[in-house]
């Protein structure tokens, strides 16, 4: 199973994006989001290192809550 990663937007070069998450920074492409304005501080969705579509906060946050019980969930099958 493939999972795109929400991060914020720190910093933008050119098509090039910084973003973090939980400590985590990742360069990723904005290349597929051409056509919308990003911006640091904006909210996306990564995969495979390439920012797929931007994101509310609320989003972002929900997507990270399911990820962290799939997570524990795992964990717990795994004892």
């Amino acid at each position: 199973m493939c999972l795109g990663v929400p991060m914020r937007v720190v910093d933008i070069e050119g098509f090039n994006a910084t973003c973090e998450a939980r400590g985590v920074r990742r360069e990723a492409s904005l290349f597929l989001l051409q056509h919308e304005e990003v911006r640091p501080g904006d909210f996306v969705m990564i995969h495979r290192g390439n920012v797929l579509q931007k994101l509310s906060e609320e989003e972002a946050r929900t997507a990270w809550a399911l990820y962290d019980e799939m997570f524990a969930a795992q964990r717990a099958g795994s004892d």
